[in-house]
This record gives structure tokens, C-alpha cells and sequence, in this order.
């Protein structure tokens, strides 16, 4: 790949070319030079999960030793579409431009060919998570996932309607590092069961339990995990949080990451979440859209939304085996068209569902419903329903068609759970 005379190349982790593409990615975020600490795990993170690392280099460079003026990395993990099934995930992230490089086609030299090389691996979706939301669109993805950010008060306004009964299990509370297998069995049976749940890299590992916090650019010793096991000792939910002290005068606590493999479990841990001394406010840093935690107490306004915010982009590279995993609502045939810019999508496909499952195969018949490849993607976990794309002219009937098309592909595609995604990358 070239443009404008700078080729796009890929970087060796373990070389000295890796170093200075990732103080381009932490300059890039507004993250400062590159702390020693960080170097060991990037590498290791890169090696494990097989990241893919590309760059372009400046033409000519004032620094002695110049970074990339353009970054992006990529790997393979999965994703569950729903219906208790996985499909391989392409992962996009490090995206970066410098601004005296910006608008000369950098980035689309970059995604449009790694996402070409995703395809021609057979990859059948493309993720990210973005900072700004008008960038990606153009290349095919669409938010598919949101989450939240809360604030919850644990003072004597925290009450649940129904108090957890005998808990055959038991609680412990461990430093981070200690918790590390316990944290990774409790996700795997979350990611098994959750619509929307991505593989968590390996760079979780250092993240959650404390070993590099890129934001404080080292070590939190701080960080404590709250542990659940079941009768038989085995872990089924944890929360993981940080004391912060006393935030504009209120007793503060940072909780990371809270999941649980039932809603009896996912409770216990809140109880015991609000009873840390000296705590009366828990921020929390990702929770779904809509929590059992909410429904679950007598005063709903303890739980406060900070953000609410498009998380997981899905980008679809092909539509028979994306469309033919994800579970369906009700049984129907549709030909639906998409616009794909880019090609890994675009045509007239004919989608038969019956019992949950569909088959789709490319065909010449004329589209009864057409999306953009975009908007394929944003709903393609079911967190955005047809009639709210057809009312923004995203889902639309051709001219001349049967305007019962679009309902019978709604009747199709929406439903099921909501999706949540708690990975970040």
C-alpha cells in the first residue's frame, strides 16, 4: 500500500521501530513518552494476541529518530453475535494520525487494506472502539453496542426491594494479581453466554489487576478484587475497584469491572460493594445500558447515568456468515440489498429464516430492503431497531416495492437480549 509517496509498512514489535510506533500511538492519545514499565507488557500483549502492527514513516524528519506519522494495529479474537454462538472478530485499534499529515489519505491506505486482508482470511466481521464518531462510518462500520457509565450512591438511600436470601457461597476479598484466574474464568462464562461479549486481549491482564495503569502510567497497588464462589468453592463474580478517598467531599470508589454468571450473584456483589467503608459514591466505569441492579432497588435514582455512549463498532466483511450465526425473531424471506463502498458487502442477498437460523446466499433478485453496509453493522446485535433506521432513511423499501418488506425484515431482525460489551481495546 502507497500514497502521496509514503508506503504503509508493518513494524516489528520487538524491534526499535516498535518502540517508536508506540510513543507515536501514546502521543497520538494524548498519553506522553513512553514509561519503561509499559514496554515489557506492550510487547508481550503484542506477541500473545498476534497483533499486527502497521506505520508510515515521514518522508524526511527533523528528529534523530523520527515516529510514525500514521499508526494501526490489528488482530484476531471473537465475538458472541447471540444464541449461545462465536464468530471470529477482526479487531482494528492504535489508529492514529499526526496533524501534519492529516487529509491525505493515510488512515483509508491503512484500513482498507488491512480490512482486505481481513477478508481474504475469511473473517466474517471487523470490530473497534472509537474516540470520534464521524470517522469510521465511511468505511463501513456502524455502532453496534452502548454502554454506560454510572455513579451509584451507597449511603443509607441504597436499599435493595428484595435482600439476596442464603448465600451458599461465600465472598473473599484478594489483591489484583492474586484474583487474575478467577477474574479470567468468571469473563469466559460471560463472553459464553452474552450477546455482544468480545474476548478480552491479553493487555487485560496487566490493566485489571494493577500491574501498568496507562492513565497514571504505573503500578496501582490499590486496586482490590471482591470474589464470589459458589457451594463447590468455584468463582461465578467479582467486582474490581480502587479506594480513591474523598472526591469533592464524598467518600469515592472506582469500580473497574463487575460481572457475575447469574443475577442473584450480580447482586450479592453490589451489596457488598456498598458497604465499603468509607464509601458513599461507586463510579462505575462500564455497565450496560440497562443494569438488574436499577430494577432492583427502592429508590432507582441511587444509580446515576454519567455517560451514555457508543462503545463496540461492528464493520461486516461477510454477510452470508455474519447474518447466517446471529439468532433471528421470526420466520420469513427477505432480499435484502446493501451499499458497500468498499465491496466485502454489497450485492442482493437472499435471507430465509425458520426456528431461530437463517441461510443467505448472494442472488440477482432485485432488493426488497436496502441498508448501508453501516448500518448493517449497527444493527446487527439488535441494539438499534428497523423501524428506527427506516425512520432516519437508513432502511429503506426501493421505489415501487412492497413497503410489507421492511416489516417483515423487521419482524426478522430485531429481538433477543440487548446487547453489552465489557471489553475495551
Amino acid at each position: 500500500m502507497t500514497l502521496d509517496h509514503l508506503p504503509v509498512t508493518t513494524v516489528d514489535p520487538e524491534s526499535e521501530e516498535g518502540l517508536r510506533w508506540l510513543a507515536a500511538v501514546l502521543a497520538g492519545f494524548g498519553e506522553g513518552t513512553v514509561p519503561d514499565e509499559l514496554v515489557p507488557l506492550w510487547r508481550e500483549d503484542a506477541r500473545v494476541d498476534g497483533h499486527t502492527l502497521y506505520a508510515v514513516w515521514p518522508e524526511r524528519s527533523w528528529a534523530s529518530d523520527p515516529v510514525p506519522v500514521a499508526t494501526y494495529a490489528s488482530w484476531a479474537q471473537s465475538l458472541n453475535v447471540g444464541g449461545g454462538r462465536t464468530l471470529p472478530l477482526h479487531m482494528v485499534t492504535a489508529v492514529t494520525t499526526a496533524v501534519s499529515h492529516r487529509r491525505r489519505g493515510l488512515l483509508r491506505a491503512m484500513m482498507t487494506g488491512d480490512l482486505a486482508t481481513a477478508a481474504r482470511a475469511g473473517l466474517p466481521l471487523a470490530a473497534l472502539t472509537a474516540t470520534e464518531g464521524s470517522i469510521y462510518g465511511r468505511f463501513g462500520f456502524g455502532p453496534a453496542v452502548r454502554e454506560r457509565r454510572l455513579e451509584v450512591q451507597v449511603t443509607s438511600r441504597f436499599a435493595l426491594r428484595r435482600e439476596p436470601g442464603e448465600d451458599p457461597g461465600r465472598f473473599e476479598v484478594l489483591p489484583a494479581p492474586q484474583a487474575w484466574p478467577a477474574i479470567q474464568e468468571v469473563f469466559a462464562a460471560h463472553l459464553a453466554t452474552t450477546r455482544g461479549a468480545v474476548e478480552r486481549p491479553h493487555e487485560y491482564r496487566a490493566s485489571l489487576t494493577g500491574l501498568f495503569d496507562i492513565g497514571d502510567r504505573a503500578a496501582d497497588p490499590k486496586r482490590r478484587v471482591l470474589l464470589h464462589l459458589d457451594a463447590d468453592g468455584r468463582p461465578d463474580g467479582y467486582a474490581v475497584w480502587r479506594p480513591t478517598g474523598r472526591v469533592d467531599g464524598v467518600g469515592t470508589a472506582d469500580v473497574h469491572d463487575v460481572l457475575a454468571t447469574s443475577p442473584d450473584v450480580e447482586l450479592r456483589v453490589w451489596r457488598r460493594l456498598a458497604d465499603l467503608d468509607l464509601t458513599e459514591r461507586l463510579r462505575v466505569q462500564t455497565a450496560p445500558v440497562t443494569t438488574t441492579l436499577e430494577w432492583s432497588l427502592r429508590e432507582p435514582r441511587v444509580v446515576r447515568t454519567t455517560s451514555l455512549h457508543d462503545h463496540l463498532w461492528l464493520r461486516v466483511l461477510d454477510v452470508p456468515a455474519a447474518l447466517g450465526a446471529r439468532p433471528w425473531s421470526a420466520d420469513g424471506t427477505v432480499v435484502l440489498g446493501v451499499d458497500d463502498p468498499l465491496g466485502h458487502a454489497a450485492g442482493s442477498w437472499r435471507v430465509q429464516t425458520s426456528g431461530g437460523r437463517a441461510e443467505v446466499t448472494a442472488t440477482e433478485e432485485a432488493p426488497e430492503v436496502v441498508l448501508d453496509v453501516e448500518a448493517l453493522g449497527a444493527s446487527y446485535l439488535g441494539d438499534v431497531a428497523v423501524a428506527t433506521l427506516a425512520g432516519a432513511g437508513r432502511a429503506t423499501v426501493p421505489a415501487g416495492g412492497d413497503p410489507e418488506a421492511l416489516q417483515r425484515w423487521a419482524a426478522m431482525a430485531d429481538g433477543g437480549p440487548a446487547p453489552y460489551c465489557a471489553t475495551h481495546f
